[in-house]
């Protein structure tokens, strides 16, 4: 019989102990195997830090929050498994010990429940075959993971060749962060009936949704998506294969992706063979920052289609749109363009193989459109630009653009997320960002744990494989991103690194700055949304310029930080007060930029601050979990 590896781990830790008991009390020993034991990765990390640091500082708060909670036979457990590749045969008791950031797997299918129901109050539920084949009657799905942290939901083959039947989402996983919601194969074959997207998703962070394969070869479906993901921050909504072979199949988008901060839409295999296809997009990414929307084989060889854009994209800032091979050897379609990308700053549009050489009776029209748009390869029939912004000339192939009137562009960025130097001075009033953490909680891993575990874009696999991240899962889209970003050449003048150990984070900062070092951050999260009052203020190294090592968290199934040093910056401590009451409610950390002349013309600091790349230097708080090494003082 084999030796359950809890057992050989066991012993080994029982003779250690017993090592080390004989050199102290009895009383001094009890409890060794506890969270506060010498033999904890926590317990290792202050080892490191009086060992590497030469300063009589207290030791960051923060960074020993954030050190591995594992007791000494669970770190002992858990490296011998990652030792062992055999770690994802343990995730779920992985992520709970190490207090990780894992998905859930999702319970068994709920395919057998084939009655009208209501479901409210549900949460990471597996929809699977749900309501296949039926006919008549309505599901309903009412506050559905609302505020849920973490919520993974799979509607796969939901609804498929039902007839007359009703799907109505209202509520749907509001206020969640990096939530996973997946509508695969949704309403296949389905004849008449509604589905009903209302207040879905919004004001989410980080959100992943999916609509691959969704009412493809139905007849008369109707979908609405109302007010879809509305304020939300970071993600990306993907509509693959939707609506394909589909006959009379009318879909609204209404007040889609408002106010939302860098999202991607991407449409593609969209209306593909349909027949009658309707297509409303009424308010569809207004008022965004920095969208990117991809229409690609949209509407292709579609028969008397109509898609309508009113108000697309009105009023968002820089962003991105393709649109390629759109409504590509349609018949008789039409496409309205009203008010689209009108007022936006600096954005692009490209349209490339746009209705397509051979497209019959098909009418396009452009009404008050935008600036910085390229049409490439489209339809010279039948495609009309009516009120076209630069009325000087007529609209060709050629790129037109147009300089944004400059009114108003600071309205993306919230209020005191960037600022001057001079607003650090005692007695200044000014606006505070969110400076509250987003990302969900996490602790480092130990050293003996991560340095057993790859991390590379070459080795992915195996990391999808550890942490159960599926194909074109979040998971493995927030594995791939950190990947890629730790991966990326440092920008001129920068030094990085990400580290996913406080010891890693400790040898980068003292190989930068040397071991006279001390971590700063900000206290609380007092202040944030607020007008606050500046109290005394302190320059780090007597407000001279200085290095400093900056670490800002990336999203990760274990916590893992960005540290990156960058050359010219000053660095400030500040009493934060009420400016009512002058009460100190925080103390905080800023950190200013003197030279930007290398970041990008679009960055949100010179939309807030009215300037451009070396034109003014750049403040800004350090977040909630985020620090700044400096040399102490």
């Amino acid at each position: 019989m084999p030796t359950h590896p809890f057992t050989s781990v066991f012993f080994f830790l029982v003779l250690l102990c017993v090592s080390f008991l004989l050199t102290v009390s009895s009383a001094a020993g009890r409890g060794l195997l506890a969270a506060d034991s010498p033999l904890t990765p926590k317990a290792s990390l202050i080892r490191y830090w009086n060992k590497e640091i030469h300063t009589n500082l207290p030791k960051s708060p923060l960074i020993l929050s954030k050190a591995s909670p594992l007791n000494a036979i669970d770190a002992a457990v858990f490296t011998k498994l990652a030792a062992q590749n055999a770690l994802s045969t343990q995730l779920p008791a992985f992520c709970s010990s190490a207090k990780l950031f894992c998905f859930p797997d999702l319970a068994a299918s709920l395919e057998k429940y084939d009655k009208d129901t209501t479901f409210a109050g549900y949460s990471d539920k597996n929809f699977t075959n749900y309501g296949s084949g039926l006919a008549g009657g309505f599901n309903t799905f009412k506050n559905y993971s609302d505020n849920e942290n973490l919520p993974v939901n799979s509607f796969r083959r939901y609804g498929r060749d039902g007839t007359g039947r009703d799907e109505k989402f209202s509520s749907y996983a509001p206020n969640g962060n990096v939530i996973d919601q997946s509508f695969n194969t949704y309403g296949t074959g389905a004849t008449g009936g509604t589905g009903e997207f209302k207040n879905y998703a919004e004001q989410v962070n980080v959100p992943n949704l999916r609509f691959t394969s969704y009412s493809d070869s139905s007849n008369a479906k109707h979908q609405s998506f109302s007010s879809y993901s509305g304020d939300t921050n970071s993600g990306d909504e993907r509509f693959s294969s939707y609506g394909k072979n589909g006959n009379g199949v009318p879909n609204i988008f209404k007040g889609y992706g408002e106010n939302s901060n860098v999202m991607g839409s991407d449409f593609s295999n969209y209306g593909e063979n349909a027949n009658g296809e309707l297509d409303n997009f009424t308010s569809y990414g207004f008022n965004g920052n920095v969208p990117q929307n991809n229409f690609n084989n949209y509407g292709e060889q579609g028969n008397v289609g109509v898609s309508s854009f009113d108000s697309y994209r009105d009023q968002s800032n820089v962003g991105d749109d393709s649109f390629q091979s759109y409504a590509k050897d349609s018949n008789a379609g039409k496409v309205n363009f009203k008010n689209y990308g009108k007022s936006f700053n600096e954005g692009t549009d490209t349209f490339k193989g746009y209705g397509g050489k051979a497209a019959t009776g098909q009418e396009i029209g452009f009404k008050i459109y935008g600036v910085n748009n390229t049409f490439k390869e489209y339809s010279k029939k039948g495609v009309s630009f009516a009120k076209y912004t630069n009325l000087t000339s007529t609209p060709s192939a050629e790129a037109t653009t147009m300089k944004a009137s400059g009114s108003s562009v600071n309205k993306w960025v919230e209020p005191g997320k960037f600022f001057r130097e001079s607003n650090l001075k005692k007695g200044t009033v000014m606006p505070m960002p969110d400076i509250k953490d987003k990302m969900p909680q996490r602790s480092f891993l130990p050293r003996s744990i991560t340095s057993k575990l790859p991390f590379s874009t070459s080795n992915i696999a195996q990391l999808k494989q550890t942490f159960h991240a599926l194909d074109n899962s979040t998971m493995e889209k927030i594995i791939s991103d950190a990947l890629h970003e730790c991966e990326r050449a440092s920008s001129p003048g920068e030094t990085k690194r990400c580290v996913s150990s406080g010891e890693d984070m400790i040898d980068f900062a003292t190989s930068v700055l040397g071991r006279n070092v001390a971590a700063r951050t900000t206290e609380n999260v007092n202040g944030s949304k607020k007008k606050i009052l500046i109290g005394s203020v302190k320059g780090i190294n007597g407000g001279k310029v200085t290095k400093s090592v900056s670490c800002h968290q990336s999203l990760y199934p274990y916590l893992l930080y960005y540290c990156h040093s960058v050359p010219k910056v000053r660095v400030y401590e500040a009493d934060i007060l009420d400016p009512t009451s002058k009460a100190k409610i925080n103390h905080g950390v800023a950190i200013c930029h003197l030279d930007t002349s290398s970041w990008s013309p679009t960055h949100g600091a010179f939309a807030a601050l009215g300037s451009a790349p070396g034109g003014v230097e750049v403040c800004h708080w350090i977040f909630e979990n985020d620090l700044t090494w400096t040399i102490a003082d």
